[in-house]
């Protein structure tokens, strides 16, 4: 069976797990154990440690080191330079048995220079904005910000902020949710 993948030339990639019309950019070095889905578009400058799991339609844009542990499940977006941490004790040359696990689940966005603490979940369609620190999970449809980040309301699939109305959340784009208005 023929790759259908596309592969920059600089690009050091170990991994034989590599979905169907995915692209990787210069620099990026990929190791064997991986597993990257399809549709996906890994740019410049790129590490992708062995224990991480990737699914299909995932964008990791520049600078962006992906430690054994993480796992990012379909549709994820992760704005450039986002820094992942697995070990929540780090010694030199001292590891744990297993690392933390960090899962970003389905559509979640990360915006750029964001640190996510090891061992967190980011909830279904939440938005990190950039810059944030994630030392808690994020729960689905969240929008969070800040160092660390808090909680400042729920936002669509769409990404416009939602309103709630008699115990409904509503979106302009027409979708409705059954969520909770639980502002921290």
């Amino acid at each position: 069976m023929e790759n259908n993948y596309y592969i920059h030339p600089t690009a050091i990639v170990d991994t034989k797990k590599i979905g169907n019309n995915t692209r990787i950019w210069a620099f990026t070095h990929i190791l064997g154990k991986s597993e990257i889905g399809s549709n996906c578009n890994i740019c410049d400058y790129v590490f992708i440690e062995n224990n991480v799991k990737i699914g299909n339609y995932v964008t990791v844009k520049s600078g962006i080191y992906i430690w054994d542990g993480v796992m990012l499940e379909d549709n994820v977006f992760l704005g450039p330079n986002v820094v992942f941490t697995n070990d929540v004790l780090p010694r030199s040359k001292i590891y744990p048995r297993k690392f933390e696990s960090t899962i970003i689940k389905f559509g979640a966005s990360v915006g750029a220079n964001s640190v996510i603490i090891a061992g967190h979940t980011i909830g279904k369609h939440a938005m990190v904005g950039a810059g944030s620190v994630i030392t808690r999970n994020v729960p689905d449809y969240a929008l969070v910000y800040g160092n660390p980040a808090r909680f400042k309301g729920y936002i669509c699939e769409c990404a416009k902020k939602l309103i709630f109305l008699d115990n409904e959340a509503k979106c302009q784009c027409g979708r409705n949710y059954n969520i909770k208005n639980n502002m921290e």
